[in-house]
Parts: structure tokens; C-alpha cells; sequence
């Protein structure tokens, strides 16, 4: 893969270190022990960056600079960052490693687990304010469009949705509901975000949104599969985790979880039709999110 992908893994390295440092810049302040420790714990493992990077891919292709909305693209991965924390509580997926760590309730409790996602989400929602390389009312548009993805229009609503269907079967409708929200809804107002930095028309951020829809429920169908064909070495966190639950894999089986997981990469490729060949960075990182490993 890194030879098919070389070039696109190297303007994604590039974008991610950007992030990185910026991430330096904005995390929650704070010295010593504690929530400050725990956020260094989290947020600076060994990370793809993959949904602030999206943002950023989405600006350039629309012939936009994309360094402006590195602050806001940012906010997004604290939010993600805090949700993944949340995910590994015992009360909801009981997960012992992340990103190549021990979870953070493992290291830190679950209290002071709990108190550092809610102090990524607030950061989040404070960089996002304080932002004054965007006007105003895109800072508001940016945070109604956080909000959507968090609460009970995406994120919540994925989990809650999860928690109450494990041990019980789900139908397909079900499963791709929980998925877009708790996967897709993140990947979706990436979208949103680079579409807004670029003053994209209404049409044009649709179809932008519609393909990280499906490159959100594509990536988390790759994450199904990696749980059931992968090791914890390799993917950076706990395998096997799923089997009380429905999953792509559980409903389709391996290979029809990958031929789903194509399919939904062509959908997502077809959204980009209108913009020709000046997309196709977005399309190659579909391909890739795809054949991806970890």
C-alpha cells in the first residue's frame, strides 16, 4: 500500500505534522498530574489525524488556503479525541488500549477519564470561539455544525444506539444509522468545515458532504473488519472487541464486508463528479481510507 499510496501518504504526513503543531498550541492548558496528564496521554498518542486533514484536503480542492481553518479543523479532533475516551469507558465499549496506549481510564481512573473528554469537548468549543482568523458568523455556522455532530443528530445518538442493540440483532438499517452518526457525523462536518473555508455553493458543499458520508461508513466497515482480521500490535488498540455486537462483519461476513466497504468508496467517488479532476485527492483518499490496515 505505501508504494501505491506514496504520493497521497506524503501530503497527508505533511497536513497531519501541521495539525500536530497546532494541536500543541491548542490542547487544554494545564500543567502536572491528573486531567493535564491525561490529555497529554490521549491527545498526543500516535495518530492519523485523519478527520482534520479531511477539512483541509476539502479547502485545497476547492482552490482554497487551507491554513486558516486549521484551528477549527482542530476542534474537530478534540471533540473525536474525547469521544474515543468516552468509548473505552467500562460502561460503554470497556476498551484496554488506544492508539498504540493504555485507554486512559486504565492510566488515570474513570473519573479523571471522564473529566478529560469533557475538558477536550469544551477546549474544542473555546478554540473555535477565540478563532479570530474566521469571521464571526462563520465561527457560529462551524459550531452549530460541531454541535449537530455531537449530540442528538450524530455522535450520542450513534452510541446510544449501540449500547441498546448489544447482545440483540439489528437489520442493516439499523446497523448504517449507528455508524453514520457515531463514525460518519465527525468525517461529514469535516466536509462541511473545508466547504465553508472555501465559500463553496450550496450544491458543491452537498456533494462534498455526501462523500465523506460514505467515506465515514466505508472507514468504520474497514474498522469492523480490522477487529475481526487485524492484530492489537498492528492496529493500535484492543481486536475482538465487537463480538457482542452487530458489525458490518457479524451482518455480511468478511468478504461482503468488503465488497460493502467498496461500494461505498465508489458512491463516495461518484459525489465528486462535479468537480472534475481537481478532486481526485479526495478520490485517492478514499482508495486509500479503504485498503488501510490500522
Amino acid at each position: 500500500m505505501t508504494v501505491v499510496f506514496a504520493a497521497l501518504e506524503a501530503a497527508l504526513e505533511e497536513k497531519r505534522l501541521l495539525v500536530e503543531d497546532a494541536l500543541r498550541r491548542l490542547a487544554p492548558r494545564g500543567g502536572g498530574e491528573g486531567v493535564p496528564a491525561a490529555v497529554e496521554h490521549t491527545l498526543f498518542a500516535p495518530a492519523k489525524r485523519l478527520r482534520p486533514v479531511l477539512a483541509l484536503l476539502v479547502a485545497e480542492v476547492m482552490r482554497a488556503d487551507s491554513r486558516p481553518i486549521v484551528p477549527a479543523s482542530c476542534a474537530v479532533e478534540l471533540v473525536h479525541t474525547a469521544s474515543l475516551i468516552l468509548d473505552d469507558l467500562p460502561s460503554m465499549d470497556d476498551a484496554r488500549q488506544r492508539r498504540g496506549r493504555p485507554a486512559c481510564h486504565l492510566v488515570f481512573g474513570e473519573a479523571t477519564a471522564t473529566l478529560t473528554a469533557f475538558a477536550l469537548i469544551n477546549r474544542a468549543y473555546e478554540v473555535l470561539a477565540e478563532d479570530e482568523g474566521l469571521a464571526a458568523d462563520t465561527r457560529a455556522r462551524l459550531a452549530r455544525e460541531l454541535s449537530r455532530a455531537v449530540g442528538l443528530e450524530g455522535m450520542i445518538a450513534g452510541q446510544a444506539a449501540d449500547l441498546a442493540f448489544t447482545e440483540r440483532a439489528m437489520d442493516f438499517r439499523t446497523l448504517e444509522f449507528i455508524h453514520s452518526r457515531k463514525t460518519g457525523a465527525l468525517f461529514t462536518c469535516c466536509a462541511a468545515l473545508g466547504a465553508e473555508a472555501a465559500g463553496a455553493a450550496p450544491g458543491e458543499r452537498e456533494a462534498l458532504v455526501a462523500y465523506a458520508k460514505n467515506l465515514g461508513l466505508a472507514f468504520q466497515i474497514v474498522d469492523d473488519l480490522i477487529d475481526v482480521t487485524g492484530r492489537a500490535a498492528e492496529a493500535g488498540k484492543d481486536v475482538r472487541q465487537d463480538a457482542k455486537k452487530t458489525t458490518f462483519v457479524s451482518f455480511a461476513g468478511v468478504e461482503g464486508a468488503r465488497q460493502i466497504a467498496q461500494e461505498l468508496v465508489a458512491t463516495s467517488v461518484e459525489a465528486l463528479a462535479p468537480f472534475g479532476p481537481r478532486a481526485e485527492p479526495l478520490r485517492e483518499l478514499a482508495r486509500y481510507v479503504v485498503a488501510r490496515r490500522r
